[in-house]
């Protein structure tokens, strides 16, 4: 049996779940796949991932409005990605209070998905979730910069390592895909510095930084001078952080990377890099498909 069918097979038994191995077919599993090499749009599958709630919504028992609903997800409830169909993800809770584990399907438009677990060669560094780079006209912010500002780390099980956990809106993972593998193709890597932001951590900020401003006149003429405000430098509302379309970004040269495996598929690892400088501790993605520019990263779907 050759090395496609065995692919075929690998691929069929991932995506439709079914209970089967290579041993049912009296055949030698492959040593990895590269996903992206055999049809796949990501470095690793959606299935398998770790997503979450973007907001309130229902989980239904089949992938279609009509559908009976299981429970109402809340704003930020986790879940692991078991299987798609079209627009729909089969989901599945573990411990819900008084069920146990809980599967159902959710619109994979209202959803976040960790970003490592499908685009796991970009170098993750959530400043905000150990020592926050944020400053003012070279001034420090009072309880932001270098404090932690909210929990980003835990243990990857599908990368088998500790890493971040950054959050972005299901929609927006083509163009961050996009942008490392342009990257990647001149031998560099994305490093990405935040993606979600926690409302709370937005409201300090803007609360902080208020302050700089009342106490420091240069940070103060600096953030007012037309065309800017301080909405400009840091929304005094509901950010692009917290939809979950924004994220803060730099350009590193690699130095040296590995490929790992999670599972039947490989990926690459950067396991050292430099960073380049730029006008700003980060830099932009812009909506026209232009790189590596200012301070920051919307990303349009």
């Amino acid at each position: 049996m050759n090395q496609m069918l065995i692919f075929i097979l690998s691929v069929f038994v991932f995506q439709c779940g079914f209970p089967l191995s290579y041993k049912t077919f009296n055949i030698t599993a492959p040593r990895s796949i590269i996903y992206l090499e055999h049809g796949g749009n990501l470095e690793l599958p959606v299935r398998g991932a770790t997503g979450w709630a973007a907001s309130a919504m229902p989980m239904r028992s089949e992938p279609h409005q009509r559908a009976d609903i299981i429970l109402d997800l809340a704003p930020g409830q986790g879940f692991t990605i078991i299987n798609e169909c079209g627009e729909w993800w089969n989901v599945r809770l573990r411990d819900v209070d008084g069920i146990g584990n809980v599967s159902g399907w959710v619109l994979q438009r209202g959803c976040f998905i960790n970003l490592p677990d499908i685009v796991p060669s970009a170098v993750f560094n959530i400043t905000n979730a150990y020592s926050s780079l944020k400053r003012s006209s070279g001034y420090d912010i009072l309880g932001i910069t270098g404090y932690w500002l909210y929990d980003a780390w835990g243990f990857n099980h599908r990368l088998s390592r500790y890493e971040f956990i950054v959050p972005v809106l299901y929609s927006t993972r083509i163009r961050i895909f996009e942008a490392q593998q342009a990257a990647l193709a001149d031998g560099n890597t994305i490093i990405i510095y935040e993606a979600f932001r926690p409302r709370s951590t937005q409201q300090s900020v803007v609360s902080n930084l208020t302050a700089l401003m009342d106490s420091n006149a240069k940070v103060c003429r600096a953030i007012n001078t037309p065309p800017w405000s301080l909405n400009w430098f840091i929304a005094t509302n509901i950010s692009n952080h917290q939809r979950g379309v924004a994220i803060d970004v730099g350009l590193g040269r690699i130095i040296s990377q590995e490929t790992r495996t999670s599972g039947i598929f490989s990926y690459t690892h950067i396991t050292n890099f430099e960073r380049f400088d730029m006008p700003t501790p980060h830099a932009r993605i812009k909506p026209n498909g232009g790189y590596f520019r200012s301070t920051c990263i919307v990303c349009i779907s």
